[in-house]
């Protein structure tokens, strides 16, 4: 089932300027969503004259995310990028004699938490004009704005079972904008990771069971073409046995139908510990003013442990010294020692959890070997234990 977000017009608005207000002052941190709306009227004479030249919106933005809506119909999407948060949109649109509405939805996909001059971090709508009107450059700016913070179904909490009844639902058709999804499922069996599978989607946001999940964006794409992550994490804590209430709000075009629950086996697992990391300590203790940890070994280790009635059956990767990499993808670096895989598989296999030094002496480690990071990467393969199921 969907609802289409409504699109606001400047009548319907709550909060009124001559030009657009800044993002992060209207929101307070309570939404990523605020929409900008205005109208104005044009004459018949005002429009092109030929069929084949339309009036372009050129609306000048400080970030992060843009919708546009020009009459209530979508007409595109602007963003920025992380180096460069503000962006100009610019996109073809109809009008029509009389009245005409434009409506954008600005968002952020996260606050400023560093750097100098905070305080002075602006997002949202600069700037707006019309331009290709037989009368020149329409501007915008200061003809007067509407501002709604939120979406409704944020204010109507669509998201949570007591909600669904606050709006009009319909069968979901794929492809629509600014739209919400709700569905029901049973939770997975077993106790392996949960997580959604969101590659049919562009960008929004997700709930279940009235408890929020986070963003996605699969649409915005790496330079390899590909979505930074199109899996995400759904926490087993989170879920009932049955009838879990999922909604998903989609703010570009995408197809919900396709969504997957899928479980994620942790069969692999994987450590990356150096000779210079701190020990964990179980205790403090307080002596001349200063903290001073319990326990006679603090020296550097590793840790690998599989789920629950799963042991380790394999070591696929070990090396010490200058590994390179990441779990699923070590490679040995130049500085590698054959003697760790031999004592790594002395020491795990077999066990459900095992401890692995990390220093260079333990793996006859060459200290003077150039480019060494003294560090320890193990990827290691847990399967089911056989004994205890027979048990």
């Amino acid at each position: 089932m969907m609802n289409q977000e409504p699109v606001p017009r400047y009548r319907e608005t709550a909060v009124k300027a001559m030009e657009p207000l800044e993002l992060f002052n209207m929101t307070k941190d309570r939404t990523d969503y605020l929409w900008y709306s205005t109208s104005f009227k044009i004459e018949d004479d005002d429009l092109p004259i030929r069929h084949d030249i339309r009036p372009v919106l050129q609306v000048s933005n400080l970030g992060h995310v843009m919708h546009a809506f020009v009459n209530g119909q979508y007409i595109g999407t602007g963003r920025g990028t992380k180096i460069e948060k503000s962006f100009v949109f610019q996109k073809p649109m109809e009008l029509k004699t009389g009245l005409n509405h434009i409506s954008l939805l600005n968002m952020m996909v996260g606050l400023p938490d560093s750097g100098a001059y905070m305080e002075r971090r602006m997002a949202g709508v600069h700037t707006a004009s019309i331009q290709g009107l037989n009368t020149g450059t329409l501007d915008l700016t200061t003809i007067g704005w509407g501002h709604q913070v939120g979406l409704a179904g944020e204010f109507f909490k669509i998201y949570e079972e007591e909600g669904i009844s606050k709006v009009r639902w319909a069968p979901a058709v794929k492809n629509m904008p600014v739209t919400w999804y709700r569905r029901y499922f049973d939770a997975p069996e077993g106790t392996d990771p949960v997580a959604l599978d969101l590659s049919c989607m562009g960008k929004g946001f997700m709930y279940v069971n009235g408890k929020p999940l986070g963003r996605y964006w699969v649409s915005y794409l790496s330079p390899l073409g590909k979505p930074s992550q199109s899996v995400y994490h759904m926490p087993r804590s989170f879920l009932k046995p049955k009838n879990n209430y999922l909604v998903i709000f989609e703010e570009h075009t995408g197809n919900p139908k396709d969504i997957l629950i899928m479980t994620v086996k942790r069969d692999n697992i994987c450590t990356f510990v150096s000779e210079q990391n701190p020990a964990l300590s179980k205790s403090w203790s307080r002596k001349d003013g200063q903290l001073k940890t319990k326990g006679d070994d603090l020296s550097p280790a590793a840790t690998l442990t599989c789920p629950d009635k799963k042991i380790i059956n394999k070591v696929v990767f070990a090396s010490f010294g200058n590994p390179l990499g990441m779990c699923g993808n070590f490679t040995a670096g130049s500085c590698h020692t054959p003697k760790a895989i031999s004592l790594v598989e002395k020491l795990c296999v077999g066990k459900k959890s095992c401890t692995l030094p990390a220093t260079g002496k333990d793996y006859d480690a060459d200290a003077k070997c150039p480019g060494t990071a003294s560090t320890l990467a193990v990827q290691a393969k847990c399967v089911k234990n056989k004994d205890k199921e027979n048990n």
